[in-house]
């Protein structure tokens, strides 16, 4: 994940999850130990779309599905893709063991944010570390069509529990090339009707 997109998720979890719209760019850089210039360039195309304002000693966010759609645009879901198998397990039973160590993504993240889901899914999305072995010696690599991908997790995605944020989960699945992600990505929208 590139840093730029580390303010986004920050925005959009702040905004969507913990009613906060006020934010300071010296504020961000500092959370994530990026510089003010780093900042500036994530917030330069949302400023142009009309998705923040800028106000005295900061901005506010005024539009957030803006910030939601740009960060969907940028994202690139398979570049943080670190290890992919087959499993000949049913999702659920290879969900039901997955290491402590995980954080929840996509699909999963989904239903565990909403317990339920909108259709079937085949895939299990996690985020691990990249040192961590206990997957790779869990489930070895195995060939067929993967149904297991680790993605890299970032120094910062912790700090939002062990499910991707309500948004983040909303970008992954709208990268995801499966044919049921926008079933997913469709049911956020209406669940999250106050994100209009």
């Amino acid at each position: 994940m590139k840093r730029i997109e580390y303010v986004y998720r920050e925005l959009l979890y702040q905004v969507g999850e913990q009613k906060k719209a006020a934010f300071t760019q010296l504020a961000l850089a500092r959370l994530f130990h990026i510089s003010l210039s780093t900042v500036h360039q994530a917030l330069r195309p949302l400023r142009h779309m009309g998705a923040i304002e800028i106000v005295s000693r900061g901005f506010r966010v005024i539009d957030r599905m803006k910030i939601l759609y740009h960060w969907a645009s940028v994202r690139k879901v398979e570049k943080d893709i670190m290890y992919r198998t087959r499993i000949e397990k049913p999702v659920r039973a290879i969900e039901s063991e997955m290491p402590s160590s995980i954080v929840w993504g996509a699909y999963s993240a989904y239903k565990h944010h909403y317990h339920d889901i909108p259709a079937d899914y085949s895939e299990v999305y996690v985020y691990g570390d990249v040192q961590d072995k206990e997957i790779r010696q869990r489930y070895p690599e195995r060939s067929g069509p993967p149904n297991l991908l680790v993605l890299r997790k970032d120094p910062f995605l912790e700090r939002y529990g062990k499910i991707t944020t309500k948004a983040q989960t909303f970008v992954d699945l709208w990268n995801l090339r499966e044919w049921y992600a926008k079933e997913f990505v469709q049911a956020i929208l209406k669940k999250e009707d106050g994100w209009r």
